[in-house]
């Protein structure tokens, strides 16, 4: 298991007008990882308040994504065109 430990990203080399979205993928990046780890946790764990207190987090983080992707998608028209190809190319299958 990988937790998220250093920016995966040099900011001096992203360009001034792309740094808001990559700190908002960093955001993601590091949501998505801590959805998994509690989830990981949650299912390993034989203690039934310990899984409800990680599953409970595991969901707050869920929403802290959607938070994350939100905002993303207001700054990156690209990333909501590519995200809509995505859901075309599904429905096709």
């Amino acid at each position: 298991m990988k937790i998220l430990a250093k920016m995966p990203i040099n900011f001096d080399k992203v360009k001034p007008e792309e740094l808001d979205k990559e700190i908002l993928r960093i955001g993601l990046i590091a949501e998505l990882d801590a959805v998994n780890l509690y989830e990981q946790l949650a299912a390993t764990t034989n203690d039934e308040k310990i899984k409800k207190v990680l599953s409970e987090i595991a969901r707050e983080e869920k929403t802290h994504v959607g938070e994350f992707l939100t905002v993303l998608l207001e700054k990156d028209s690209e990333q909501v065109k590519e995200l809509e190809k995505g859901k075309e190319e599904v429905n096709e299958l």
